[in-house]
């Protein structure tokens, strides 16, 4: 049976505060993962807020995707993967905030 993927590496990564009301959203994973069936989004106060499509031309293991400008305020960046065996789901959730500050 295949394992789960374990996270290696986000951005923003945990608690951070971006300074630009944009940006690059990404999760490192150790294994490739099924970016097909795999979703990510952003949510505030309990909402979704933008809906990020994970590109599919970057690394096996990587999903990657570009936000539209967010207000300053907090918020956090969630993500369902599927491995690509496609039984094994991992989720997982990174609180971060938007700066008033440029």
């Amino acid at each position: 049976m295949a394992q789960v993927p374990k996270v290696m590496d986000t951005m923003p990564a945990d608690r951070a505060v971006l300074t630009n009301a944009s940006g690059e959203f990404y999760v490192r994973f150790d294994r490739p993962v099924d970016h097909i069936r795999s979703l990510m989004f952003i949510k505030r106060d309990g909402a979704v807020v933008r809906t990020l499509h994970p590109r599919f031309k970057t690394e096996p293991n990587v999903l990657f995707a570009m936000a539209l400008p967010l207000q300053p305020g907090p918020y956090s960046f969630h993500w369902s993967v599927r491995s690509l065996a496609g039984a094994e789901v991992l989720e997982g959730e990174v609180p971060f905030s938007v700066s008033a500050e440029q």
